[in-house]
């Protein structure tokens, strides 16, 4: 390696004018330039936040709304309660692992747990396509109320609609839930600060990369299933083992690990420094995103999140993960840093460091 000190002056004067173009970038009022929709603006990364902000934040913009949380924090009478909504368009209905069935009642379940919240209840809305199997859609309820009765939640209301032959994919779900916030305070994407350390509950990009597989486009015969599960009760073991400790914690959905830390970044001002050989991801996954061209940091999970909890907290953390069926394999990732403020950095196996800036498409669509 070069040692030149000019040299080493003009690479760091090289980076800081990289850092200070990402940094301008980020900071331009967002703005929608296509005229129709793309499937980029569902994919959970640049363009479905640069739609939020420029389209549903505007037209709907209040206080409730604005901190863009998995769910919204009610007062109620002196009670706190969180709401949550969320859409499932997986393709295929059924996967190894699960179906769109137990995504939906997970999906919203786990929302409801990263907010801090005890889930209570759900609504479901199905919009069905004429010609659809009555067989299939006994088979997606029941997986439902399977999925319901592990969380300890109740469908409580819904909603029904077919729409003619062709004009949608057999079976879309969406799930509203409710759920209570019984401790004083409750994560939030601003609460990371200088110190933390950055935690997952287990090996990431099952659920993407199961999906891409069961799809059949590659040949291609693997073990691979679906991460599906609800997240609740090892969220509270975590919440319990470290109180008043974690600051932030997110399911890891569409757009994966890169995408939660990215907003992790931008909302507290923090930099978030990941160690590549920390991630855990299994090896069919890593063969998966290597033939792909994916890095596993983008494919999304369904049973895993990511906390940011304080430094000093992390072994405890970790350790009471560990002691959880869902959190086995829980690892420490990455730290907080104070600079560069807003950016993710990873350290690679090879000792350089690159950033980890958020996909404006996804290279995996129809995943959840």
């Amino acid at each position: 390696m070069n040692s030149d000190p000019i040299a080493v002056e003009a690479r760091g004067a090289k980076e800081s004018q990289v850092l200070a173009r990402v940094e301008r970038a980020r900071r331009r009022k967002a703005v929608v330039r296509e005229e129709r929709i793309t499937l980029a603006h569902g994919a959970g990364g640049r363009a479905t936040r640069t739609l939020i902000d420029a389209v549903f934040l505007e037209a709907f913009g209040n206080p409730l709304l604005a901190p863009l949380e998995d769910g919204a924090t009610l007062p109620l009478d002196g009670a706190r309660a969180v709401f949550t909504t969320d859409s499932y368009v997986v393709s295929p209905l059924f996967f190894p692992g699960g179906d769109i069935g137990d995504l939906a009642v997970n999906g919203t379940v786990n929302d409801l747990a990263v907010c801090g919240a005890r889930p209570l209840y759900l609504s479901a809305g199905f919009i069905l396509e004429e010609g659809f199997p009555v067989a299939d859609l006994r088979r997606i309820t029941a997986s439902m109320s399977a999925a319901a009765r592990a969380a300890g939640v109740s469908i409580v209301t819904g909603d029904t609609k077919v729409v003619q032959r062709g004009k949608a994919d057999g079976c879309y779900v969406t799930t509203s839930g409710v759920g209570l916030l019984e401790r004083p305070s409750a994560p939030s994407l601003t609460a990371a600060r200088p110190g933390d350390a950055v935690v997952v509950s287990g090996p990431i990009g099952d659920h993407g990369a199961a999906i891409m597989l069961a799809r059949g486009e590659f040949g291609i015969e693997s073990g691979l299933r679906s991460d599906t599960a609800p997240l609740h009760d090892v969220v509270a073991t975590l919440l319990d083992a470290v109180p008043g400790q974690v600051r932030t914690l997110r399911d890891a959905t569409r757009g994966g690990v890169a995408t939660i830390l990215n907003e992790v970044a931008t909302a507290a001002r923090v930099a978030v420094v990941v160690e590549e050989d920390a991630v855990p991801v299994r090896p069919e996954v890593t063969g998966v995103c290597e033939l792909l061209g994916i890095d596993p940091l983008y494919v999304a999970c369904e049973g895993r999140f990511v906390a940011v909890v304080a430094g000093e907290c992390a072994g405890r953390a970790v350790e009471a993960l560990r002691g959880h069926p869902l959190g086995e394999d829980a690892a420490v990732i990455g730290t907080i840093k104070d600079d560069p403020p807003g950016l993710v950095l990873l350290r690679t196996a090879f000792g350089g460091t690159r950033i980890v800036d958020v996909l404006v498409g996804d290279p995996l669509p129809r995943i959840c």
